[in-house]
């Protein structure tokens, strides 16, 4: 009886730390985050300017498809943590011997996990299937040149300033005007 504490306590240290390892921050809280920042930012000033969405720096950018398919496939991951949570924390509650009947439900849950993992596999081969039978109807795609930074000369300046593809970038001392609207006034003007 003297391991029945030490098991307790090993039970009650994981659910302690295993939601802090996991509390990274989710698509949706992100989302939530940036848009109450640009509302904050909104509210700072009430000039004319451009209105920029961008995607954040060496991130490609998605397109709908593209997005769908990465919120799907992040369900799916938390599916597969939950059900592989489920089936350790079962597995410790069954290790008292009072409570060994919890490991017929470890064990469905394990049925459930392989369950799953086959499901997974079959839609990433159908998706495979879709994806080569797509790629090979559609046109060839368009390769994307290199990012190249330069210093170029602007007008009678004799400072180079960095420029990215050809396109000017913005310095340090410049001054930038940026008004930051909701998607439905911006598009109410246009």
């Amino acid at each position: 009886m003297d391991w029945l504490p030490l098991g307790f306590f090993g039970i009650v240290w994981a659910a302690f730390l295993l939601p802090s390892l996991r509390k990274r921050g989710s698509l949706a809280t992100g989302v939530e985050e940036f848009e109450r920042k640009m509302e904050l930012l909104a509210q700072t000033e009430n000039g004319e300017g451009r209105w920029i969405v961008t995607p954040r720096k060496g991130m490609r950018f998605l397109g709908p498809e593209e997005r769908a398919r990465v919120r799907a496939r992040e369900r799916r991951r938390r599916v597969f943590v939950f059900l592989l949570e489920s089936i350790g924390f079962t597995f410790l509650i069954g290790l008292v011997p009072p409570l060994r009947a919890v490991w017929i439900g470890t064990a469905v849950l394990a049925c459930l996990l392989a369950l799953y993992v086959a499901v997974l596999l079959s839609i990433k081969h159908r998706d495979r299937i879709l994806r080569a039978a797509r790629g090979s109807a559609a046109a060839p795609r368009v390769t994307t040149r290199p990012v190249v930074e330069r210093y170029v000369a602007e007008g009678r300046s004799r400072i180079p300033r960095p420029t990215l593809n050809g396109l000017g970038a913005v310095a340090e001392g410049d001054t930038v005007h940026v008004v930051v609207r909701r998607a439905s006034t911006a598009g109410a003007r246009a």
